[in-house]
């Protein structure tokens, strides 16, 4: 049994890698158009600029989604080296990813309570968060190897 649970093991942080590159672009985008001034298209739903522009858009000054890029970065650092077998990385991925989900929460919370309003892109990052999250649960509680 645990040599046919090896290979779903190894796969998982490299699936976390790749979805953390998935936030990493999203925070990027984010951030440059942050600092350029630009607006960014909301096609799919309607309140980016709202959501953007509100208050709760930085935090001591910096955008959240710099803050974001950083955090996506060390997700994917992490996730690279759990990979290639370093167990402790993963554990300190799991504590960030938990801290990353709680984070999201509020952030959900605030947009659709607070400011009334969501933005596509900060839904596709609350997506990744939590596709993160559920990898970090299904390791953690299918894979005893990997925790």
């Amino acid at each position: 049994m645990q040599n046919s649970d090896a290979p779903k093991i190894a796969k998982l942080p490299l699936l976390a890698a790749v979805i953390a590159l998935v936030g990493l672009a999203d925070a990027i985008y984010l951030t440059v158009k942050h600092l350029s001034g630009d607006g960014v298209q909301c096609t799919i739903v309607h309140g980016c600029e709202q959501v953007l522009n509100s208050d709760y858009a930085k935090f001591a000054g910096i955008p959240l989604a710099f803050i974001g890029v950083a955090a996506y970065f060390t997700v994917f650092s992490l996730a690279t080296l759990a990979a290639f077998g370093n167990r402790q990385a993963w554990n300190f991925l799991s504590i960030m990813v938990g801290m990353m989900a709680i984070f999201t929460g509020w952030l959900l919370y605030l947009q659709g309570f607070v400011i009334e309003a969501f933005c596509q892109f900060c839904l596709l990052s609350a997506g990744v968060t939590f596709t993160l999250l559920g990898i970090v649960i299904v390791s953690r509680y299918f894979f005893k190897r990997l925790a």
